[in-house]
Formats: structure tokens, C-alpha cells, sequence
């Protein structure tokens, strides 16, 4: 298998963020495949807001149906997976979102999963996932990394530290056996926060990239 290519979609409109994805990404990569990425435009710079990621799912569904042809795959990369309902319905492509990814690799193995983020007003986007895929007897909840989302995005250290503090308790006080890093933008935190931990922590864009080249060769194969 050569030259095939996955669409990596940032719902958050800042092209930084969209570059960081794509290396996390691209380091994640087994076999022959690259991965590009696409930045949305109408959408805030980080959403942090169950209304911001609503309204993205409509712009993420725009960018994957006008690359549709020129990907094998696509991954939506924002935690809450905006639009990836709506593309999986209009196009037969594999897509899949790193909020949905994380969960099923954090479940295997029957364990009990929590997420850490940053987000407190996505909560019930977030617990509505485990949901969908079936997963809420595994899931121990989420939990918030004390500041503001904004502010800790602009400090990496204090990020990797308030997110260690809601792993810690996803851990400590829920009994959770693996804990996602909810979110897109906190790829290169997450990456950081494994080897403080005796459990899993689940970095959300590595597990779609692996979800997601199984899906292609898959297809490919079938």
C-alpha cells in the first residue's frame, strides 16, 4: 500500500494548533501513509463552549465532503468530534473522530476509563460519548484541570501540571484504570503526562491515527 493520504481536521480555527496535530499525528503513523491537515475558519481558536463545538460540526462536515476525493480517510480532531455523524451519513470514507478513538482504545480490555481536560462546559458533550459507543458502564467520569482553558493553553507547564492534578483524580478518587487527555489541542501535553503514571494515559490523536489506518486497510484489503 503507497501514497495514502488522511485528512486531519482541526474544528478550532487556529493554524497552530492545526500543525501540531499533524506532527503528533504523523509521528503516530505506521506504514505508508501521510497525513495533511485542513484548519476550520469559522470557529473560535479553542472551543471551549458545548454551542462552539455544535456550530463547528457543520464547517468540519463542509472541509471532509470537498476533500473527500482527494483522501483515503479522515480524522476530526477536536475531543467532542464535531461532524463526524454527518460525514460518516453522506460519504462511505472511513472517518473517525479522536474523542470516539480514545474511548474504544481506553475501554479495551473490559477497563474502566475517566477523561482529564480543561473544558468544564463541554462536560455533557463529553459524557455523551461513552454513550453512543456503548461504553458508559466503563467510564468513571471527567475531570476538570483547575484554571482557564485559555490561560492554561498559553502555559505549557502549568497545563501539563493541572492536567496531571485531573488525571491523578480520575485515578484516585473514581477508580478509573486509563485516563484519555480530552482534547485535541492538548496533544503535545498528553504525550508529556504518560510517564508520571502507572495507568494508561490515553493521548486522543495517536489512537485515531491507529483506528483510522485499520479502517483503511481494511477497506483496501476487503
Amino acid at each position: 500500500m503507497s501514497g495514502r493520504r488522511i485528512l486531519l481536521v482541526n474544528p478550532n480555527s487556529l493554524e497552530a494548533t492545526t500543525a501540531m496535530m499533524v506532527a503528533i499525528a504523523r509521528s503516530a503513523v505506521t506504514g505508508s501513509f501521510d497525513i495533511v491537515g485542513a484548519t476550520a475558519t469559522r470557529a473560535p481558536p479553542m472551543i471551549v463552549s458545548a454551542d462552539a463545538l455544535d456550530a463547528a460540526a457543520r464547517e468540519v462536515e463542509e472541509i471532509a465532503l470537498a476533500a473527500r476525493c482527494a483522501c483515503d480517510g479522515i480524522i476530526v480532531s477536536a475531543f467532542g468530534d464535531p461532524g463526524l455523524a454527518g460525514i460518516k451519513a453522506r460519504t462511505d470514507l472511513p472517518a473517525v473522530g479522536i474523542g470516539e478513538s480514545a474511548m474504544l482504545e481506553a475501554a479495551e480490555g473490559g477497563r474502566r476509563f475517566g477523561v482529564a481536560t480543561t473544558t468544564p462546559r463541554l462536560g455533557a458533550n463529553i459524557d455523551a460519548l461513552p454513550q453512543a459507543l456503548g461504553l458508559e458502564h466503563r467510564y468513571t467520569g471527567t475531570r476538570f484541570a483547575d484554571g482557564d482553558p485559555h490561560e492554561l493553553m498559553r502555559d505549557p507547564e502549568r497545563l501539563r501540571a493541572a492536567l496531571a492534578g485531573a488525571a491523578e483524580a480520575c485515578i484516585v478518587q473514581d477508580g478509573a484504570e486509563a485516563v484519555i487527555i480530552g482534547g485535541g489541542p492538548l496533544g503535545e501535553a498528553a504525550r508529556h503526562l504518560q510517564p508520571m503514571f502507572t495507568v494508561p494515559i490515553i493521548a486522543p490523536i495517536p489512537s485515531a491515527v491507529a483506528r483510522i489506518i485499520g479502517l483503511i486497510t481494511a477497506r483496501v484489503a476487503g
